[in-house]
């Protein structure tokens, strides 16, 4: 019983990841960019959704006021630094928007801390009263259903967007070859853009989702979860949103075991072990496709 326990938590843990990830995987599908800002965006994302909920409550129908606004706003501040920090960097050596990321990431990080508002002291996250179920020994609580449930929902429109409309199939083409696709007439900037407010949107769910599991808010959250996301992007395969969802469900279930049947203060250490490990094993990753660069 105490395994299988185990497993829900990570499942649950996992499907977080698994947004991250996703945000991270279809960028680079796209631009060939690590986007180290991202875990930020999931920060920011739990700060909107704190603002909304403690000026109007917790309800269903205010917390998904709270998905829908910080979802939005993330969405246009993934825009808006694709805009001003990455596309002038296009056509610029790969370490350099490599750098860029992370100074980004920085960026977002100290303003969070000298905004009023924000500050760098950590928050209670308003949160609706958890309620336990038990299934023959197995407890699963009321906050497990909402972050897998809204999880779920997510990478499934995520897949109907990508494989169901026009805009999914010029994303497909334009991460296939971006210059053929704009000899096409397929407008790159605007699939771009829509690539980093998709990206950003799942993060700001998921940072939610991550506030709404451990009740805190704070400038430096997201720095854990997303590193953890970018290992789970590259153990799914980075590029592969299957690999992405796949990587998650993984590397959540892999911490959580960790920490229920061996020790909690390996957990961090078991996660990247398995980066490193991917990379020497298989560095295309579980869904990946290997790729040779010409010279």
């Amino acid at each position: 019983m105490e395994f299988i326990q185990q497993m829900i938590n990570g499942i649950a843990l996992g499907s977080i990841y698994a947004l991250l990830a996703l945000g991270y995987t279809m960028v680079y599908g796209i631009v060939k960019l690590i986007n180290f800002a991202h875990g930020d965006i999931l920060m920011l994302g739990a700060f909107a959704g704190y603002f909304v909920l403690t000026a109007v409550g917790v309800t269903p129908q205010t917390l998904l006021a709270a998905f829908i606004i910080s979802m939005a706003f993330c969405a246009f501040l993934g825009v808006f630094i694709e805009r001003t920090c990455y596309k002038p960097l296009r056509h610029s050596p790969r370490i350099t928007a490599l750098i860029t990321a992370i100074g980004v990431s920085t960026l977002l990080e100290n303003g969070a801390r000298v905004i009023p508002q924000m500050g760098p002291n950590p928050k209670q996250f308003p949160t609706f009263t958890n309620i336990n179920y038990d299934f023959f020994g197995i407890n699963i609580s009321m906050v497990q259903i909402v972050v897998l449930g809204v999880s779920l929902a997510l990478m499934v429109l995520l897949n109907w967007i990508i494989n169901g409309t026009k805009m999914g199939k010029s994303m497909r083409a334009t991460s296939f070859d971006m210059d053929a696709a704009y000899l096409m007439g397929i407008n790159v900037n605007k699939v771009i853009s829509f690539t980093f407010a998709i990206g950003a949107a799942l993060g700001a769910a998921g940072g939610i989702l991550f506030a709404t599991a451990y009740p805190q808010v704070e400038p430096y959250m997201g720095m854990m979860p997303g590193l953890k996301a970018f290992v789970a992007a590259v153990l799914g395969g980075i590029g592969s949103v299957p690999g992405a969802m796949l990587g998650g469900f993984i590397l959540g279930t892999a911490e959580t075991l960790t920490k229920g049947f061996i020790s909690s203060k390996l957990a961090d250490g078991v996660a990247f072990g398995i980066l490193i490990l991917i990379l020497v094993v298989k560095p295309s990753g579980l869904l990946g496709a290997s790729t040779r660069e010409k010279v």
